[in-house]
């Protein structure tokens, strides 16, 4: 069964299709690719070879969202110059002499919290933040212009990155609306990087970018039938991205395919001295895109953790152990040997002690006031979390719908990350989540990776370690709905995807694209919903 908002539509297919009557004798037969499964290569193919431009491209996925976001609100906004610098990149393609880069007029789509100095809203959701603008692009923007790419607009999210409420709804933001998975009615699409992983999935740009702090790009990958890379926190800038931790924010890429979203994460990764912490990434990237090897299961060594199914039952019913199982036989006759019951006390000590929320918390009260000193322009005059709260309480654009809990947490708390007890905390979980979790449980097995369903890996690398999520199948046709805790969407129902979570060592990412890339072209899942 295909998504429901599968297929191309008409107006999208004309708009290309209006060039084929001059097409050189060369070019006949060559086919143009539906945006629903378009991988970069094909793209790229199609723009080289003149069986499209990029204006003409960039029409077409903004034919698609027209179509399809008063139904799924996954986009915010549409950038007013889309077609303009599409044009730009059209003339430059025609007088290249050089090899253009990869991402050469390719339509992106970016979650409204990574600042664009441009004439569309950085607002991480929040009307507080419409009409702020910013001196300058985030680096992982400059990266995209200067790799080619068209920045085609702003992907909902769950409001502040999910630190609003503990009880709003995922993907709703006051800005954007509630965003809606394309999988069966009233989907749940996960957070909070749902937009992005709801455009992605369903063709609405070629690729996009999310963040992550715990899950945000892994969680709504998996939910969304996508590949979505949550990187080594350092291997790529934050620097005028909307925080919530700077120990734990990484941005990344989500796109349809292993091989797409190595393209990305090669454009943005990279040293950047306005982000201290991008120090620690290697001084020569590895090339993520050469690591998509079909054979790079072969050899390797990967762990299963003990009693893995039931180390956070909140979430079993989001995976299935079942196909997991499955895979792991895959695996191994692939050439990867599997050793299980791997042993990571921390994970329960981390449940125990329960640090996260005040740690993340800390970091988002210290770290805002950070970006919001950077803004050029403040209508609302936001320049902490206090006026966040404040304006949220009293704005008629905000909805009281959903409780401002986790503000009123963090601000009762009034924890900074400068202060010892926040430090005791977080050394605490350092070493719960590393020498005793993850990353002692890699180095001390001589292991490439932890393997679990996705959104398991996104809970035992929340200490900056890498995790990638593959498709790896969705639930039979016979499933029945559940309703999310508050009510508000279908967070399981016939049809919905789960993903499969590789977990590494820092700075291991080629090695888990690697290995990603082998399992996806040996099970094709993508193409099969």
């Amino acid at each position: 069964m295909r998504l429901s908002y599968g297929a191309l539509s008409a107006s999208a297919i004309s708009l290309l299709l209006q060039l084929q009557g001059s097409f050189a004798t060369s070019n006949i037969g060559a086919e143009i690719p539906l945006l629903l499964d378009a991988t970069l290569d094909e793209l790229r193919n199609g723009l080289d070879i003149g069986l499209f431009t990029s204006v003409e491209l960039t029409k077409a996925y903004i034919a698609r969202i027209v179509e399809v976001n008063d139904d799924l609100h996954a986009v915010t906004e549409i950038n007013p110059e889309a077609l303009e610098i599409a044009a730009d990149l059209d003339r430059e393609r025609q007088a290249a002499i050089s090899p253009l880069k990869p991402l050469h007029g390719i339509p992106i789509l970016i979650k409204n919290n990574i600042g664009t100095a441009d004439k569309m809203n950085n607002t991480a959701g929040s009307t507080a933040l419409l009409g702020a603008k910013l001196k300058e692009d985030s680096t992982v923007i400059k990266k995209l212009r200067e790799a080619g790419a068209v920045i085609l607009g702003k992907a909902n999210l769950s409001q502040w990155a999910g630190s609003r409420s503990l009880q709003a709804s995922n993907g709703w933001s006051a800005h954007g609306g509630q965003t809606i998975g394309a999988y069966f009615p009233e989907q749940d699409p996960d957070g909070s990087s749902s937009g992005s992983a709801v455009a992605s999935s369903i063709g609405l740009a070629w690729a996009s970018l999310g963040t992550e702090t715990l899950g945000s790009i892994c969680d709504p990958s998996h939910a969304n039938n996508i590949v979505g890379i949550k990187p080594t926190v350092g291997l790529t800038s934050r620097f005028l991205v909307i925080p919530i931790s700077e120990h734990q924010d990484s941005v990344g890429p989500m796109a349809r395919t292993v091989k797409d979203a190595a393209y990305l994460l090669q454009a943005i990764a990279g040293p950047d001295i306005k982000d201290n912490y991008t120090e620690a990434a290697p001084d020569t990237l590895p090339d993520y895109v050469a690591a998509c090897n079909r054979d790079a299961l072969q050899g390797k060594r990967l762990g299963v953790p003990k009693d893995y199914k039931t180390m956070f039952p909140y979430i079993s019913a989001d995976v299935s152990f079942e196909a997991f199982e499955s895979t792991i036989k895959l695996l191994r006759e692939a050439g990867a040997e599997v050793l299980e019951n791997v042993e990571m006390p921390g994970v329960e000590l981390m449940k125990e002690t329960d640090r996260t929320a005040i740690i993340s918390g800390a970091d988002f009260l210290t770290d805002l006031p950070k970006y919001l000193a950077e803004l050029e322009t403040n209508p609302n005059q936001i320049y902490d979390l206090a006026d966040v709260r404040e304006f949220t309480d009293q704005s008629s654009l905000e909805s009281s719908e959903f409780d401002f809990m986790a503000f009123n947490m963090i601000l009762k708390r009034n924890i900074n990350n400068t202060m010892p007890i926040w430090w005791e905390y977080y050394n605490e979980q350092f070493h719960q989540s590393n020498e005793l979790g993850l990353i002692g449980a890699i180095r001390n097995n001589s292991l490439d990776a932890i393997i679990v369903p996705s959104p398991i890996a996104t809970k035992v690398a929340v200490q900056g370690a890498p995790v990638i999520s593959v498709p790896l199948g969705h639930t039979n046709q016979d499933t029945p709905y559940h309703r999310n805790e508050i009510d508000t969407l279908n967070n399981m129902g016939p049809n919905h995807p789960f993903g499969f979570g590789f977990a590494g060592d820092y700075f291991s990412e080629d090695k888990l694209i690697g290995m990603a890339y082998a399992l996806e072209q040996l099970t094709q899942v993508r193409k099969t919903l």
